[in-house]
């Protein structure tokens, strides 16, 4: 079923399925009710219902989820079996970590590259790969045709790269600056606004301590 269809909110609620039920694997538990299923994971019952219904459903009245075949089910809905290819743009601070996290060859994604501008970078290893030129960039995206861009550039550079990436052919970013592109429409982006999720925790913190 094409994402258009379904609600932004039930997809984005697909990779909290996804890793729960991976640890229900890895504790060797394989079967779950939508009623256990939601304790863990703070939704309700009817609600998991609903969103798996959105994707045809995969329950048994009086059996409950088959945990392996959901977790299988929903790898493929997410994409996750298909070895997306990924570089990353900015060998600074955030993308060293970028490249540092493990979960990305473990959910099937390949980091193929990180380029930066900066000569002191350029040349070094981060996470098994070298690091290229971001005059480069072009050449090495047009022969080796990666998927995603991870963008952990500066908010002054990131509308340039952002517009030099879709020029160079890739048409999913990961944007981790503080600005929300404006991009052609053919052009999937996500925005990950790291202070977002901090005032939020602001928020809450201050709300516990006026309801004290």
């Amino acid at each position: 079923m094409a994402d258009k269809q379904v609600p932004l909110v039930v997809i984005r609620r697909l990779p909290r399925y996804h890793r729960y039920l991976g640890e229900l694997l890895n504790n060797k538990i394989y079967r779950v009710s939508s009623t256990e299923l939601s304790e863990k994971m703070g939704v309700t019952a009817s609600q998991i219902r609903q969103d798996l219904n959105c994707f045809g459903g995969f329950g048994q009245q009086g059996y409950g989820y088959n945990v392996e075949m959901l977790y299988d089910s929903i790898t493929k809905i997410l994409g996750l079996d298909k070895g997306y290819k990924t570089i990353i743009i900015g060998a600074g601070n955030l993308g060293k970590a970028l490249a540092n996290y493990a979960g990305f060859e473990k959910r099937g994604f390949k980091l193929c590259a990180v380029f930066d501008n900066n000569k002191d970078v350029i040349g070094k290893t981060i996470a098994g790969c070298k690091v290229l030129a971001y005059a480069d960039a072009q050449g090495f995206i047009e022969k080796e045709k990666p998927d995603i861009a991870i963008l952990a550039v500066p908010k002054l550079a990131v509308t340039k790269v952002a517009d030099d990436m879709v020029k160079f052919g890739i048409k999913a970013l990961w944007n981790f600056a503080y600005v929300d592109l404006d991009l052609p429409g053919d052009v999937l982006v996500e925005n990950v606004h790291l202070s977002d999720s901090l005032m939020t925790l602001s928020y809450r913190m201050n709300e516990l301590g006026d309801n004290k």
